[in-house]
């Protein structure tokens, strides 16, 4: 299908680089566009392909059988819309990877909490002993996935991976919600939402968010299932969750806690459950997965004071899910700030307006959000924020980086950020 035929990649990095394997099995011609000087992955390229720098090359696009971009890179972008006008087919990572998948695919997208009901959803059919590849937007990059014989593929899809995608056949998929984000890339909110629809197409299940309209799809399916607390087909009662009438666990035994952990483990049975996952399997993950670094973390330190670290709050959806039902004895330090990527912080206001919350406000967007309560300082460092915190601290308040922001501005990723505020929150010298 592929041999001899040109290739072009845009975008180097551990993706960009496990496109470049693929071809170089399939015998075709590669060649590597990175829009960036010295792009991340250089190193490992064969020094055989050739590879342009700090821009696109129109050239080599127009003289392509078939550009793979980078989900960094927008379809927008006006070269890319020159290839397309001109016939060159243009698709991901993730559609290369669904044409040659042999396995049952679970696909998983969402503004918020994808990464955990994938991470936990793997879990799931590891505990039920299923062989299980977990990658796309979380872990490895899907195409390394088929060096391995895999019995079930968990993909994590973001919105940009999904609008170069169009032979996912999915055993079961979600959108677990929808809220701003990506806004500097999209027109509205109803474009956004229109990307994220894309999985729902050719599923054999379509499982929604009960209580959120906008991940229904716009056309009659004819296997839908629901998740939500009320009135849904995997739902939570009485402290416990079920599928059907049927209660599978006690909410007291699972590791992780909070509504919005309940309402991902709702999500991830109904997944598993209709990819043939077992329950014992089902039942083992929820008594045992922990969560995921970064996502409302505790921080271990002495001093009395809860550390949150939830630096993958990315945004506002995010940080709004780590403020419903909290609940906080003393003062609430609230960390925001980052690059806001252009979203309307105003959800934020009602949760962050109460006597006992006061936030720290740093980053690109810093004074942006601190024009949501009077109950706010602005600084320039997440590091200047814990430290004029930590002399004002009591047993029994909460410092949590919730930031709802990405990380860019001043961070390599929201790892770094987790980790240096993981650093700060015990005392270690940044």
């Amino acid at each position: 299908m592929y041999q001899g035929k040109q290739i072009t990649i845009i975008g180097l990095g551990t993706t960009g680089l496990s496109c470049v394997d693929f071809f170089a099995d399939k015998q075709a011609k590669v060649r590597v566009i990175d829009t960036r000087q010295y792009p991340a992955g250089a190193d490992k390229l064969p020094k055989a392909i050739p590879l342009h720098t700090g821009g696109l090359n129109l050239e080599w696009l127009l003289t392509s059988d078939l550009i793979v971009i980078s989900p960094g890179l927008a379809l927008a972008t006006p070269e890319i819309q020159q290839a397309i006008a001109a016939g060159v087919e243009v698709v991901g990572d993730i559609e290369l990877f669904c044409r040659e998948a042999k396995a049952p695919i679970i696909a998983i997208t969402g503004s918020n909490g994808k990464s955990t009901v994938t991470a936990l959803t793997t879990e799931m059919a590891k505990q039920a002993g299923v062989k299980v590849g977990m990658g796309g937007n979380i872990g490895v990059p899907a195409l390394s996935l088929l060096k391995d014989d895999y019995e079930l593929y968990v993909l994590e899809l973001s919105s940009f991976q999904l609008e170069t995608t169009h032979s996912l056949k999915a055993k079961s998929a979600t959108i677990l919600n929808i809220s701003e984000d990506h806004m500097d890339r999209y027109n509205s909110l109803e474009d956004y939402r229109q990307a994220k629809l894309k999985i729902y197409q050719h599923a054999e299940c379509v499982i929604v968010n009960g209580e959120d309209r906008q991940t229904y799809p716009e056309q009659a399916v004819k296997n839908l299932k629901s998740f939500a607390e009320h009135n849904a087909d995997y739902s939570l009662r009485n402290g416990a969750l079920f599928a059907g009438d049927e209660k599978i666990i006690e909410t007291a035994d699972m590791q992780i806690k909070g509504r919005h952990n309940e309402m991902n483990a709702l999500a991830a049975m109904a997944l598993a459950d209709m990819a043939g996952v077992s329950r014992v399997g089902i039942v083992n993950a929820l008594q045992r997965y922990s969560g995921l670094d970064h996502r409302f973390q505790p921080v271990p330190t002495n001093d009395g004071v809860r550390w949150i670290n939830d630096s993958k709050a990315t945004n506002v959806g995010s940080t709004v899910a780590a403020l419903h039902g909290l609940q906080v004895d003393g003062t609430l330090y609230l960390l925001l700030g980052g690059d806001g990527k252009g979203a309307d912080f105003s959800e934020l206001k009602p949760l962050i307006n109460r006597e006992n919350i006061v936030c720290y406000c740093f980053g690109r967007d810093g004074a942006e959000l601190a024009k949501l309560t009077q109950n706010s300082v602005v600084v320039e460092t997440m590091q200047q924020a814990v430290e004029a915190i930590r002399p004002q601290l009591k047993a029994g308040d909460m410092v949590l980086l919730s930031p709802a922001c990405a990380s860019l501005d001043q961070f390599p990723n929201f790892e770094v950020r987790g980790k240096q505020f993981a650093q700060l929150a015990q005392g270690v010298a940044i």
